[in-house]
């Protein structure tokens, strides 16, 4: 019986333009939820989301089909929109061009969904530019920092 078998582990990561802290706790979790049914609708399987007022991780289980790239720029244009459909925001909200990605395996789902979980607490003692800094270090991506996401 021909067939195709994955695991796909992957945590997203972006953020607001600016890096402003525009994601209202008031209203966080329905752009959580909107996500999620933008994942879903891609057959791809969402498996944790979280983050703080001006990023976001997006943990996802993928099939091969996919591409990864279109998939990010679905949630974040339909988010986008969203956002400014609802009139959620105060200010005016955009998320920066750009995402990191990072794989996992099977044996790293509990951490990788903890560690998106709790990154409110996480960002009391870490800036989000020192988190995504040490990402890229610690899965070895090769990057220049002056193309990453515009720091303020």
């Amino acid at each position: 019986m021909p067939g195709t078998f994955s695991q796909i582990y992957i945590q997203i990561v972006f953020a607001v333009k600016g890096r402003e802290v525009t994601i209202g706790s008031e209203w966080e979790e329905r752009l959580y939820q909107y996500i999620t049914g933008i994942v879903r609708n891609k057959n791809q399987k969402l498996i944790a989301i979280g983050g703080t007022a001006n990023h976001i991780h997006i943990f996802v289980g993928m099939k091969p089909g996919c591409c990864l790239s279109d998939l990010v720029r679905e949630i974040k244009k339909a988010s986008n929109d969203f956002v400014k459909e609802n009139r959620l925001s105060k200010f005016y909200f955009s998320w920066q061009e750009g995402f990191g990605a990072f794989s996992y395996s099977h044996s790293q789902i509990d951490n990788v969904v903890k560690y998106i979980l709790n990154q409110k607490e996480h960002h009391r003692k870490t800036t989000f530019r020192d988190e995504y800094i040490d990402f890229l270090k610690r899965f070895e991506v090769e990057h220049d920092e002056k193309y990453l996401f515009e720091w303020y």
